[in-house]
């Protein structure tokens, strides 16, 4: 059996944290293949590495001294080296890339990159495996995209005999320049590594036992999700909850490999599951999974009757939004009358124009528009499977007073989603928790 993990920033931030994640690995010899991040916030007031890098390499564009930030940077891992008794010479590759900055001759990419490659270097030192750049196998198309194939057989030829660290967040482009992916990339990596070796669980180590089933900043002490499916975790993905973006873990996917999100500060709780499918029933008590939502939205109505005899209307609304490159989030519609819920955000310079645009082409008998719009979601798999879900959703809604403002349920009946003002946002939340869940 073999295990990928990946320990984010806040696991390699500091010596305290490194021995945390070598207990870790050394405590299952199933741990084999190591990803890690650059180097996190100790604290609320730190700087994550990554920023710092970024920071220095602005200073230099612009001609301001940058000594002091490389210095932080450099004294962190310095630090770290010291107290594990890593012997490491990191002083003359921190030299080296000193300069090639002050020349100006390393992109923002590489630069940056050096967060995680510092990392990986210092962890593999630390538990005496190998360590293997990404460079090195990580390997982008010219259009930024991975090549999955040259990238899995190139790991697949170098992780051999003892375990292996490997930076995450970055690769080479086929012209031989560093590539970095967009911000928390590492998951990404992780993802290709536990599909390349074809791992059976791919464990991703954060600083949260799990996925938890609404946001902590809303609900006090929220459970976390002992098993989700790709789809109900694609749905709260979607729909607001800080997890797991799906792209970050396409390739475990592709691959029919489970993901366990774990914490690196309570190893022992078991975290999320994350699978396609589970042999096992769910809780029958709960049939939902998680709550979660975004505010600020716009709800755009129209109603005309006799609407739904006539060909192409909603076709006709959705293209003028098309042309001004909105994205449509839900499209709630009844027999006479249509709804499109968008990001305030969009619309913000373009909204005169769409509804300028909708009156012409279609003719409505009214158009409306509603703004200040939270979007809730409940999410669970076991919905479908339950009678009157909806109808004591919003029985507790309507009972606290929240107005409902918009309801929108797919075919599969995987969420339930529904549009209530922003300053009932939070409250909503908590309501459909505490009936629900505790």
């Amino acid at each position: 059996m073999l295990k990928v993990t990946k320990f984010g920033g806040s696991s390699m931030a500091d010596a305290g944290q490194y021995r945390k994640v070598r207990d870790i690995i050394l405590s299952d010899p199933e741990r084999r293949v190591v990803v890690v991040s650059a180097a996190g916030k100790r604290n609320k007031n730190d700087h994550k590495i990554t920023d710092l890098l970024y920071l220095c390499y602005a200073h230099v564009q612009y001609g301001v001294n940058c000594d002091s930030v490389f210095d932080m940077i450099r004294s962190r891992y310095l630090e770290i080296r010291d107290e594990l008794g890593v012997k490491l010479d990191l002083e003359r590759e921190f030299a080296a890339l000193k300069q090639r900055l002050e020349e100006k001759s390393i992109s923002q990419d590489a630069l940056v990159s050096r967060g995680e490659y510092f990392s990986a270097k210092l962890m593999a030192a630390y538990l005496d495996f190998q360590f293997i750049d990404a460079v090195d196998w990580v390997k982008f198309h010219m259009d930024g995209t991975v090549d999955k194939a040259t990238s899995y057989q190139a790991l697949r030829s170098l992780a051999v005999g003892k375990g292996v660290v490997t930076p995450g967040f970055y690769g080479l482009m086929s012209d031989g320049h560093i590539r970095t992916f967009s911000r928390g990339g590492s998951d990404i990596t992780g993802a290709l590594a536990a599909a390349a070796l074809d791992a059976d669980v791919y464990e991703n180590w954060t600083d949260v036992s799990g996925i938890l089933m609404a946001d902590p900043r809303i609900v006090d002490n929220p459970l976390p999700i002992p098993e989700v499916t790709y789809d109900e975790l694609r749905e709260l993905s979607y729909s607001g909850a800080q997890v797991l973006h799906e792209g970050t873990i396409f390739p475990v996917r592709e691959k029919n490999i489970p993901l366990n999100i774990r914490n690196t500060n309570d190893p022992q709780h078991p975290g999320t599951m994350i699978k396609e499918s589970f042999d096992t029933p769910a809780d029958p008590d709960r049939f939902i999974t998680g709550i979660t939502g975004k505010k600020d939205f716009t709800i755009i109505s129209m109603s005309k009757r006799g609407m739904s005899n006539e060909v192409g209307v909603l076709r006709r609304m959705l293209s003028v939004l098309e042309r001004h490159n909105i994205s449509v989030d839900y499209a709630p519609n009844g027999i006479d009358n249509v709804s499109v819920v968008v990001s305030t955000e969009s619309v913000a310079s373009s909204l005169y124009a769409i509804l300028g645009e909708i009156q012409q082409e279609l003719q409505p008998d009214s158009l409306q528009v509603h703004d200040q719009i939270a979007v809730v979601a409940a999410v669970g798999r076991q919905m479908a499977s339950r009678p009157g879900v909806s109808g004591k959703l919003f029985a507790a809604l309507g009972k606290a007073g929240i107005n409902i403002r918009t309801i929108n349920q797919g075919p599969d009946e995987l969420n339930i989603i529904f549009g209530v003002d922003n300053r009932d946002f939070a409250e909503a939340i908590r309501v459909l928790y505490n009936s629900f869940v505790k």
